[in-house]
C-alpha cells in the first residue's frame, strides 16, 4: 500500500480540496479488496444499510429525484459492520493516519463506509457536497474514494471545483439530475474550471466533504466499482440530522452528544 504522503501531496490537498494517489494498492491488495467488496454487497442482499430498512433501488428520502438517482449509482453503506473482511480494511491504521494528515486531526473517526457501482449506461452524479448529508458539521471531514475498475472520462470518473471548499457551507443543495443547481446555491463558482480525476484501478483520491465534486455517466457497457470511506474528525457532536445512524442508536442520542461510540464510528488513529 502506497500510504506515505508527501509534503506535495498534503499541501495541494489543503489548497485544492482532493488529491490523486496513483498505485495506491499493489496489484495483490487490488485483487483482495475487490473479493472483499463484492461478497459484502453479496451479502447484503440489496439492503443499503445495516439498521434501515431501504434498499438498493428504492428512495431513501435524501435525493430529489429517486427515478433519475436510483440509475446513477448503487449504494450500499457500512459494509464494515456487516462483513470482516471489508471491517479490516476499512480500520487500517494507516489509511487512518493519511486521512488525519491531510485533514490536519489529531485523531479520525469512521463515519461510514460505502460501495459505489455504476452499472453500465448509468446516469451522471451531479454536482454536489458530502458533509451537509452528515450528522456532524466540521469542515475538515474527508473521504476516501478507491477505485476497484479503472475510472475513465468514459465511464464516470470523478471529477472536482479545486479550492471550492475554502468557500462553500454546510447549506445542502441535495443531489437531483440538474448537474448545475448547486451553482444556485454557490454563484461564484459557476464559472470555475472543473478538474478530472481518472484514476487506473488500485489507485485513490481523497476529498474535502465541501469540495463541489460529481461523475460523469458511465458511457460504456462495462462496470465502474468504487469503495469509498468517509471520516469524522475525532470530538465531533450530533447535529440532529440522522443520515446512517440506525434507530436504534438515534433513541439514545440528543444534539449535542458526542459522536464517540466506536460500535458505530470507530476511532481508527490517533496521534
Amino acid at each position: 500500500m502506497n500510504f506515505e504522503l508527501t509534503p506535495e501531496q498534503i499541501s495541494a490537498y489543503q489548497e485544492n480540496g482532493f488529491v490523486v494517489i496513483d498505485d495506491f494498492l499493489t496489484p495483490d491488495e487490488l485483487e483482495h479488496w475487490r473479493a472483499a467488496v463484492t461478497e459484502a454487497v453479496e451479502e447484503r442482499n440489496g439492503q443499503k444499510m445495516p439498521g434501515k430498512a431501504v434498499k438498493v433501488g428504492e428512495d431513501d428520502g435524501i435525493n430529489k429525484d429517486a427515478d433519475y438517482f436510483n440509475n446513477v449509482f448503487d449504494q450500499l453503506l457500512n459494509l464494515w459492520q456487516t462483513n470482516d473482511k471489508v471491517k479490516e480494511l476499512m480500520l487500517d491504521e494507516r489509511i487512518g493516519k493519511m486521512a488525519a494528515d491531510l485533514a490536519g486531526v489529531d485523531g479520525i473517526r469512521i463515519w461510514h463506509d460505502q460501495a459505489l457501482i455504476k452499472r453500465p449506461w448509468a446516469n451522471p452524479t451531479s454536482w454536489h457536497l458530502d458533509t451537509p448529508f452528515w450528522s456532524f458539521s466540521d469542515r475538515r471531514a474527508l473521504s476516501i474514494w478507491v477505485a476497484l475498475d479503472d475510472a475513465t472520462l468514459e465511464n464516470g470518473c470523478l471529477f472536482f471545483i479545486p479550492g471550492s471548499y475554502h468557500k462553500t457551507t454546510f447549506e445542502n443543495p441535495g443531489i437531483g439530475k440538474n448537474m448545475g443547481e448547486i451553482f444556485d446555491f454557490y454563484p461564484q463558482f459557476r464559472h470555475s474550471k472543473s478538474v478530472a480525476a481518472p484514476m487506473k484501478a488500485g489507485s485513490c483520491s481523497f476529498h474535502n466533504g465541501l469540495t463541489i465534486h460529481g461523475a460523469h455517466a458511465n458511457m460504456t457497457p462495462g462496470f465502474r466499482r468504487a469503495m469509498t470511506c468517509a471520516y469524522m474528525p475525532d470530538g465531533n457532536v450530533y447535529n440532529g440530522q440522522p443520515n446512517i445512524l440506525p434507530d436504534s442508536y438515534l433513541q439514545h442520542i440528543k444534539p449535542g452528544d458526542l459522536l464517540n461510540d466506536d460500535a458505530q464510528n470507530p476511532l481508527i488513529y490517533k496521534r
